[in-house]
């Protein structure tokens, strides 16, 4: 039997402890430690990002990172984004551009649309960003897609989901 580690996490502005096996994953913590059912475990790989959370502010697929690890770290899941009386922008655009249809993997959308726009916002380039030594980020369609690349939608949804990042964002698209 494992010794179990005890850790604290702050998860959606609140302090967590839980006696975890080492070898838990983020993503299992939130759902079956803590029952915060919002983030989805798509692939358990990496791949398809409906695991997104934000980890200190930056998107982390939390079925990759251990539980563990980020003792003390400041998680926010869907869950603690908004609520049903007071949405956050990006899950009423997600609603208003119909950027869902099954919904499986909107959490984990939502969470990386949220974290992408802080990445832009702080200037970091991506593979598509056109001038790399430019201090501010051009967000063209393009650019929404691929930093949104790691977001898989089998419904196809993608469209609209960049309609919805674009409207929580500004600017005309490119």
């Amino acid at each position: 039997m494992p010794r179990l580690s005890a850790i604290t996490l702050r998860v959606n502005d609140q302090e967590r402890r839980l006696d975890v096996d080492p070898r838990t994953s983020l993503l299992d913590a939130l759902r079956e430690h803590l029952h915060l059912s919002g983030t989805k475990k798509g692939c358990d790989h990496g791949q398809c990002g409906a695991c997104t959370v934000l980890i200190n502010g930056r998107r982390v697929n939390s079925c990759l990172t251990l539980a563990v690890m980020h003792e003390g770290d400041d998680v926010v899941t869907i869950e603690g984004l908004g609520d049903p009386e007071g949405l956050h922008p990006m899950q009423l655009a997600f609603v208003e551009c119909d950027g869902f249809q099954c919904g499986y993997c909107t959490p984990g959308q939502i969470c990386s649309a949220v974290g992408m726009l802080a990445e832009v916002e702080a200037g970091w380039p991506s593979h598509a960003t056109a001038d790399v030594a430019s201090p501010r980020v051009t967000l063209t369609d393009a650019e929404i897609r691929e930093r949104m690349s790691g977001n898989i939608c089998r419904c196809a949804a993608y469209p609209n989901i960049v309609a919805a990042v674009r409207s929580v964002a500004g600017g005309d698209p490119g």
